[in-house]
């Protein structure tokens, strides 16, 4: 290597040299030559530019020396991962989390929303809401016959998916809201990036192709999220025509009708036990906030038998309980519209559980033990006092749930189900080290 340096200096220095044209013959030229450059001057050359191309050996040595030192660091960097990932704490799967300081000795009343807060449902009731809603689809709209064969996939859907209603797509979006790499389905197939890029041009989804979509949000929604795939995956295998956006109202109209008929309630009252998920803690934490001296009301869209039934279910084996679950709150709230509960002028109505009847008197006041219908907001705090910063509100359903509830000063808290699973896949140690991992390459890039 060292000799092979050596003679680039000269090559270099031959290729610089200019034989001249005139004079005669090849020794005309060497004349020429040595007019040029003297052998002193050469040989000077040459030991300058060997100097030169040690200082270089040199320079590049050290280069080398220090990414290896370097490469050693990072390696046992690496190395000690896994041992640092043991000592980190690990969430708590069954935990609480915030996103904002709150002191609940500040905190007065207690509301619950009612389908999967204070009860929980088996995965057999999307199967039910599933079926129950692609029969209404064939029965009333004449969907074709075929489509009774088709099953719920739990496997599938996930809770906040959105549906494109031009392109037919169900897509999962980030936080900055562009699609997922793997996270693009037009009925059951995932398209890759490639496809996706050719739909939307780019992955990410603008102010305009926003306004076409709609989101799935809560867990009936894994129902309606199936249904849609399966019903536009069969016109696209029997090559038929379709309009993406009416296969979205149809069945979103076919979910609508399976809960607000009452065929749904009474579907899961008939088997109780199939859908229902007894949680043997909740009368303890009711009856706990009511000997703290904490006001609890109850606010759901569902109709009060329903509800009833499900509460009669879930407490009928506690021992320490005999009376009416009723007691339990200081207001009971059913069909109330929500989110139109929380911006509306709708009035109360007391309803007669007997008789199935509402009463035309108006309500100034809330009595115990009685349930009432409809209502909103403005009439709610009106009648009870209480101050919005005082109340806090749990639910499941960001819309219908949480939103409202904060613009009106009150507290909330999510039900989210899925985050018990998402924290035990962050605590295992291969995701761990994955992250830590990737966090440094990108600190790497960076820098």
């Amino acid at each position: 290597m060292a000799c092979f340096r050596r003679l680039l200096p000269l090559c270099s220095s031959i290729n610089r040299t200019t034989f001249s044209s005139s004079g005669s013959g090849v020794v005309q030229g060497f004349r020429s030559y040595g007019g040029i450059a003297s052998p002193e001057q050469t040989l000077l050359k040459l030991e300058d530019a060997e100097t030169r191309a040690g200082a270089d050996t040199l320079v590049l040595d050290d280069e080398i020396a220090q990414i290896g030192r370097e490469f050693h660091a990072a390696k046992q960097s690496f190395l000690r991962v896994p041992e640092a990932l043991k000592a980190m704490p690990k969430m708590n799967p069954e935990g609480i989390y915030v996103n904002k300081n709150l002191r609940l000795d500040s905190i007065q009343v207690y509301g619950f929303d009612y389908d999967y807060t204070l009860a929980h449902y088996s995965s057999n009731l999307q199967s039910l809401i599933y079926d129950l809603a692609k029969e209404h689809m064939v029965n009333e709209f004449h969907y074709p016959e075929i489509c009774m064969e088709f099953k719920y996939d739990p496997t599938f859907p996930i809770r906040g998916l959105y549906y494109d209603k031009l392109k037919g797509c169900l897509l999962k979006l980030d936080f900055f809201g562009s699609i997922e790499s793997d996270g693009c389905y037009y009925g059951r197939r995932k398209l890759s990036r490639k496809e996706i890029e050719e739909i939307y041009g780019t992955r990410h989804i603008g102010r305009d192709q926003a306004r076409r979509l709609v989101g799935l949000m809560d867990f009936f929604c894994f129902s309606e999220a199936c249904l849609i795939a399966d019903i536009v995956q069969y016109f696209v295998d029997a090559k038929l025509e379709f309009d993406a956006c009416y296969i979205y109202q149809d069945v979103n109209r076919a979910i609508q009708h399976v809960h607000r008929s009452g065929v749904a309630h009474r579907g899961i009252l008939s088997d109780p036990h199939k859908y229902l998920v007894k949680n043997g803690q909740l009368l303890h934490f009711l009856k706990m906030l009511r000997e703290k001296g904490k006001k609890l009301f109850l606010l759901t869209n569902s109709p009060y038998y329903f509800v009833d039934g499900g509460m009669r279910f879930m407490l009928e084996d506690s021992t320490d309980f005999r009376d009416s679950w009723r007691e339990l709150f200081d207001v009971v709230i059913a069909k109330a519209n929500k989110p139109d509960f929380y911006t509306s002028e709708h009035p109360f109505r007391c309803y007669d559980a007997e008789k199935d009847t509402l009463a035309f008197t108006k309500v100034d006041a809330f009595l115990p033990n009685k349930i009432y219908y409809h209502g909103c907001l403005k009439s709610f705090l009106q009648i009870t006092k209480w101050k919005g910063p005082e109340v806090i509100y749990f639910g499941d359903h960001l819309f219908s749930d949480l939103r409202g509830p904060a613009k009106a000063g009150w507290r909330t808290a999510a039900i989210i189900h899925e985050l018990e699973d998402e924290i035990l896949i962050q605590n295992e140690d291969a995701y761990r080290l994955e992250q830590v991992l990737l966090c440094k390459v990108i600190i790497y890039i960076y820098i």
